[in-house]
């Protein structure tokens, strides 16, 4: 006797939520910050929560610090409770104390109107916003915290946003955090950088060459500066091999060690990514469009950038942001951004010309920025999958239907098929989104970089509060101004003559620029999202996308039209002309393959928003561990719904595999 259909389901969907169960459910950890560092300059000693996500909370305008204690309570009972009331009940924007006698009390000014200008600190916020779309509005407005209350929402496929997490993220006291902000400043300086000057890794143990790119690079390169960089960071304890670092097991996973010849600086460490140049394949090559068939209509060829989509393309190119131009280098305008003044949509581009309207080839990392700031997030890994439907990429060999129709009798379409792995891809971004504001807002409340460089700037330009609240950043400072190399001992004098430079430059109107600044120079106007540091939500939905193409398509895979020469016989790679009008051509002696420019797409995404200045390097590895769990789970419970007995091998970041 046949059972009813709707029982079948019920089981089925019964057996998924058990699957889900059945997992380890992990404790959330972080690294106790909140509690560990105290204000010794306000009466009772609060916690300062200088090693904490503030923006967006009422701060002091003089030392860039949290004003009220009992304003970050609050902002954590929201967390918790996840009730909208309570958010609402949260001080946001900027605030001034009163002087009541031993109760360190706030007072919020008012936002609420349409002339703001008179909250803020800075000329570009007051001026802000900069159209003339409204006209009766003065000032920028109050910026609010981006889905903090999305961790506590339930899911009905894969793991739960809390059934996954990340290990601790590095304390102040840590060699691991001195080496990441100091790769983060290294990283603005170097943001306009073509990607074709970073030093190529060898290819099958030799040399990789160039070819002669006679196109104009940005007023600001320096030739000089990535050896610089490279020099300074292996001068740190963290990236040297014969110092020894009492480290827990996470730390030591994450610990690396830069090659002398700078050739795996700012990349990931997945399998695949010191193969080839810098920048994923899968961000620069079309695929064939259908009007190559077309009497009188050329076809596309790989160099033009066109992903197609159906039967129209979209060029691979970006909007070209002003180059040599960064933000928040000076005090006032980080100030105001760290109160809540939404600065987003004031940032400048380069004006079109004949032929490209203003875009261009991803060239430089201020470009890859541009490409993170605006993208739809999942947009990067939806490409890929188009790409390699439209390159006829095998499936993985343990996915039904492979065979000719003569055998198979059908076709993967609805499910095994392009409709299946295109909607699955771009799925699974949501649920990765949903996790990592769980580990954001409720467990971590990391910092933000930017607001890292400006402890350091206040360090510098404010030595009484080397004693008070700022005393925790001493081991931080101690390894950034002991550096042994002349050069990167004074790499913070780098930042302050950049910023003095950026300053003068393009805001000569901003009075607190005129000071000396140590501040992050940062890609995006409003600096930061308004959501903590750790995860990172791109790195984790890269984590996630990524997994579900790797499970779906021969990974080990070659596309000899796309990564072979024209006669297929050499492999080669692809990267933009300084000028990013055109890409050229490299020979390699090793082949490039689906996993390794899948996982470096990935990384390309993650660390975009490192090079932003956004983000960490933990933010981005932790993250993208962490989506692929996401990832490994939900395609763990859509098999039990399908009647085909089928597998797929999943290559990991790690570099081992599972079966699903």
């Amino acid at each position: 006797m046949h059972r009813a259909r709707k029982d079948l389901a019920q089981d089925v969907r019964e057996g998924a939520a058990q699957l889900a169960a059945d997992r380890p459910h992990p404790r959330h950890r972080n690294n106790n910050e909140e509690q560990t560092y105290r204000d010794p300059t306000k009466p009772g000693r609060p916690p300062s929560m200088v090693a904490n996500f503030t923006k967006g909370l009422p701060h002091d305008e003089e030392t860039g610090l949290l004003l009220n204690a009992v304003d970050y309570k609050l902002f954590v009972h929201g967390i918790q409770t996840g009730d909208p009331i309570d958010f609402q009940r949260t001080p946001l924007g900027p605030g001034e104390l009163r002087s009541v006698p031993n109760v360190p009390s706030r007072e919020q000014i008012t936002v609420d109107t349409d002339d703001r200008s008179g909250i803020w600190k800075s000329q570009v916020a007051q001026k802000h916003p900069l159209s003339d779309a409204l006209p009766t509005e003065k000032g920028a407005r109050v910026r609010a915290w981006e889905s903090a209350g999305a961790g506590n929402v339930l899911d009905l496929e894969g793991p739960d946003a809390q059934a996954v997490t990340m290990p601790p993220a590095p304390r102040f006291d840590s060699k691991e955090l001195v080496a990441e902000i100091a790769e983060v400043y290294a990283m603005a300086l170097l943001r306009d950088h073509p990607f074709n000057t970073f030093p190529l890794p060898p290819s099958g143990g030799k040399p990789v060459k160039r070819p002669r790119d006679r196109t104009k690079k940005a007023d600001c390169f320096h030739a000089d500066a990535f050896g610089n960089a490279g020099e300074m960071l292996r001068g740190m304890d963290w990236f040297q091999k014969n110092v020894d670092l009492d480290l827990d097991a996470d730390a030591r996973a994450r610990r690396r060690f830069p090659a002398e010849d700078d050739s795996d600086l700012f990349r990931g460490v997945t399998p695949g990514e010191r193969v080839g140049p810098y920048l994923s394949q899968f961000l620069l090559l079309g695929n064939p469009s259908v009007e190559g068939g077309n009497p009188g209509s050329p076809a596309r060829v790989k160099t033009d950038g066109f992903i197609q989509y159906g039967a129209i393309g979209i060029q691979q190119k970006v909007r070209i942001a002003t180059p040599c131009k960064d933000y928040l280098t000076a005090w006032y305008p980080y100030v105001d951004v760290q109160n809540g003044a939404d600065l987003r949509n004031s940032e400048t581009y380069e004006p079109g010309k004949v032929g490209d309207q203003g875009h261009r080839f991803i060239t430089t990392p201020r470009d890859l920025a541009t490409y993170v700031h605006l993208d739809a997030l999942y947009e990067a890994y939806l490409n890929a999958c188009l790409f390699l439907l439209a390159a006829k990429a095998p499936f993985d060999r343990g996915i039904p239907f492979l065979e000719a129709d003569v055998f198979d009798h059908q076709q993967g379409f609805a499910h095994f098929g392009g409709p299946h792995v295109l909607t699955l891809v771009t799925e699974v971004a949501t649920r990765a989104l949903k996790a990592v504001r769980y580990q954001k807002f409720n467990v971590h409340r990391r910092l933000r970089p930017e607001a890292l460089g400006a402890r350091i700037d206040r360090w510098r330009n404010t030595p009484g509060l080397q004693t008070g609240p700022l005393a925790p950043l001493k081991p931080l400072m101690d390894e950034f101004e002991g550096l042994p190399w002349d050069a990167a001992r004074d790499f913070l004098s780098k930042i302050c003559k950049h910023n003095h430079k950026n300053n003068s430059t393009h805001f000569p109107g901003e009075p607190s620029g005129k000071k000396d600044s140590y501040l992050l120079p940062m890609a995006f106007p409003e600096g930061s999202p308004m959501h903590p540091a750790y995860g990172a939500g791109h790195a984790t939905v890269a984590g996630a996308c990524v997994t579900i193409l790797k499970a779906y398509f021969d990974h080990g895979w070659t596309p000899g039209e796309f990564f072979k020469d024209a006669a297929r016989t050499q492999p080669v790679a692809y990267e933009a002309s300084a000028d990013g009008s055109k890409l050229l051509q490299m020979d390699l002696a090793e082949p490039l393959t689906v996993e390794g420019e899948l996982n470096k797409l990935a990384a390309n995404i993650a660390i975009g928003r490192n090079w932003a200045g956004v983000h960490f390097y933990t933010d981005y590895i932790e993250s993208m561990r962490m989506g692929e769990q996401i990832a490994l789970g939900l395609l763990e419970e859509q098999k039990l719904t399908y009647p085909e007995d089928f597998t797929m091998t999943v290559p990991l970041f790690d570099g081992g595999a599972v079966q699903i």
